[in-house]
C-alpha cells in the first residue's frame, strides 16, 4: 500500500468513529482505522474486516511508507485529545490534516490549532450531529479551520454529509479556528431548548389535558403533518408510545424523571454570557436539567390548580405555539453564533448554518428551509420575524403561546421553556423593560452612572438630595 492509497485514518472506534469509517469505506475511500485502546481495535475487527484497514495504534496509522496524511479523530473530548496529540508528536508531518470530530470546546480547538500550526500541521474542528444513524448514513457537519485544509478534505465531508431535501450536502465551513465547534455547541444549545419544549408539551398532554401516553403519542405524531414537523417531534411521539418490556406499562411512566447533561449546554450558556447575547430558552432548558437531577420533594411548595383547564384548548394551543417556540430557539442559537463570529472575525453566514441543519442532525425540521430564507442577508437574525414566514408564525403562535403559559402556570405545571420564549418575545417588543430603574439603582448604590435618552454621555444623579427629602 502506498501513501496515496490511504485517503484517511479514523482514530477512535466507538459507535461514531466505527460508523463513520464504514460510511467512508462504502463511499469508495481507502480507510485505515485504529483506537488508542488496542482492545477496542480487536472488538471492531470482525465488523470492519475486509472493508477498513485496521492498524494497532494511532502511531502506526501515522508512521511508515503507507501512512495516512489525513486523520479523523473520534475520541472523547478534553484531555484524551491532548494525550493523542502528545502520542503522535514526532510522527506527524508538515501538511498533515487532523480533524477533531468530537464535541470539543471551541477554545480548545483554537489552542490545538495554534500548537500545531508552527509545524505545518493543520487542525480542523468538525462538529458532527446525527448520532449513530447519521454517522452511518449521513450527518450534519459543521467545520472550522484552515480554508485549504478543508478544501482538501471536502470530498470526504461531502461523502459523509446527509442530503437536504434539495439534494445539497449538509456540510459547511463557518470560519477559522474554533468556528465549527462553536456552531456545533450552539446547535446543541438549541437542541436543549427544543427538547425541553417537547418535554413540557408532553407534561401538559399527560397532565392538565388528561391524555394517556398512547393518545398523547397520537396527538404529537399528528403534528408531524404541520409546521412543527421535525426529528425531535417524531422522537417525542416514539417515547410517548413506547411500552416497558418488563411491565407492559407506558415507558414514560417507568423512566426516572431526571435528565443528564454534558458540557455543550453549559458551554452555550457561558458563551452567551461572554458575548452578551440573550439565550433564555437555552439557559432555562439547561437549568431545568440541573433541577431535575438535584431536586427533592417539597410538599409545602405544591399548589393546587387555580382552575380546571380545557383539554381541547391545551392541545390546540400547543399545536399553534410550538412552531413559534421552535423558531425562537433557533434564533437564540443563531444570534449567539453571529455575535461570536463578529467578535472573532469568522466569516459565518447564519443562513448557511441553517441550511446545514436541514438534514442529518438532531434539530432538523421542515421549517429550516423557510427559516434559512428568512435570515438570509439580515444583520439581525431576529428580523426574520418580520419576514412573511416569521410574521405568520408570530400571528398564529403568539396568542396561543400567551394562553398556554397562563393556563399551565395556573395549573401549577412548570414550563420554563415556554415561559422563557414568551418573556423573550415580549421583551423584544416591549416599550419598557425596567432597565432605566436598574440604571438608577446602580448609580444610587455604586456611582455607576447612567445614560439618558435626550443627550449622549454618562451621568450621575444627586441621590443624597433624594434621600434627604
Amino acid at each position: 500500500m502506498t501513501a496515496e492509497v490511504v485517503d484517511i485514518a479514523v482514530i477512535g472506534l466507538g459507535v461514531m468513529g466505527r460508523n463513520l469509517a464504514l460510511h467512508l469505506a462504502d463511499a469508495g475511500f481507502a480507510v485505515a482505522a485504529t483506537d488508542p485502546f488496542p482492545e477496542v481495535v480487536v472488538v471492531a475487527a470482525e465488523e470492519m474486516a475486509g472493508r477498513v484497514r485496521l492498524v494497532a495504534t494511532p502511531r502506526d496509522a501515522a508512521s511508515g511508507p503507507d501512512r495516512a496524511r489525513r486523520f479523523l479523530v473520534m475520541i472523547k473530548a478534553g484531555d484524551p485529545i491532548d494525550a493523542l496529540l502528545a502520542d503522535l508528536d514526532g510522527v506527524l508531518l508538515s501538511g498533515d490534516v487532523i480533524v477533531d470530530g468530537g464535541n470539543s470546546h471551541w477554545q480548545d480547538t483554537e489552542r490545538r490549532e495554534r500548537l500545531l500550526a508552527p509545524r505545518g500541521i493543520r487542525f480542523v474542528g468538525l462538529g458532527v450531529s446525527g448520532g449513530r444513524e447519521g454517522a452511518r448514513h449521513g450527518a450534519s457537519l459543521m467545520a472550522g479551520g484552515d480554508r485549504d485544509a478543508l478544501a482538501e478534505i471536502a470530498p470526504l465531508l461531502a461523502a459523509l454529509a446527509a442530503r437536504a431535501p434539495d439534494g445539497t450536502p449538509c456540510h459547511g465551513r463557518f470560519g477559522d479556528g474554533g468556528a465549527g465547534h462553536f456552531v456545533k455547541m450552539a446547535h446543541n444549545g438549541i437542541e436543549y431548548a427544543q427538547m425541553q419544549l417537547w418535554a413540557e408539551a408532553a407534561v401538559a398532554l399527560l397532565g392538565p389535558a388528561g391524555l394517556a401516553p398512547a393518545r398523547a403519542a397520537e396527538v404529537v405524531a399528528a403534528w408531524a403533518q404541520g409546521p412543527a414537523a421535525s426529528y425531535l417531534l417524531d422522537a417525542t411521539a416514539v417515547v410517548l408510545r413506547a411500552e416497558d418490556l418488563d411491565t407492559g406499562r407506558p415507558l414514560v411512566e417507568i423512566v426516572a424523571d431526571r435528565a443528564a447533561h454534558k458540557g455543550t449546554g453549559k458551554w452555550t450558556v457561558e458563551a452567551a454570557a461572554e458575548f452578551g447575547v440573550a439565550v433564555p430558552s437555552i439557559a432555562a432548558a439547561y437549568f431545568a436539567r440541573i433541577l431535575s437531577a438535584e431536586r427533592r420533594p417539597r410538599p409545602g411548595l405544591a399548589r393546587p390548580p387555580a382552575a380546571e383547564a380545557d383539554p381541547e384548548t391545551i392541545v390546540a394551543d400547543l399545536a399553534a405555539a410550538l412552531p413559534l417556540a421552535m423558531i425562537s430557539a433557533y434564533l437564540q442559537g443563531l444570534d449567539l453564533i453571529v455575535a461570536a463570529a463578529r467578535a472573532r472575525g469568522w466569516d459565518t453566514d447564519p443562513a448557511a448554518v441553517v441550511r446545514v441543519w436541514r438534514a442529518g442532525c438532531i434539530i432538523r425540521a421542515d421549517m429550516l428551509t423557510p427559516l434559512a430564507e428568512a435570515v438570509a442577508g439580515r444583520d439581525d437574525v431576529w428580523d426574520a420575524l418580520e419576514s412573511p414566514f416569521g410574521r405568520e408564525a408570530v400571528e398564529t403562535g403568539a396568542p396561543a403561546l400567551r394562553r398556554l403559559v397562563a393556563t399551565l402556570a395556573g395549573a401549577g405545571v412548570p414550563i420554563p421553556g415556554f415561559a422563557s420564549v414568551l418573556a423573550h418575545l415580549d421583551g423584544l417588543g416591549a416599550a419598557r423593560l425596567g432597565a432605566s430603574v436598574i440604571q438608577g439603582q446602580r448609580d444610587l448604590f455604586g456611582d455607576h452612572s447612567f445614560e439618558r435618552v435626550d443627550r449622549p454621555g454618562a451621568f450621575h444623579h444627586d441621590w443624597a438630595r433624594e434621600t434627604a427629602r
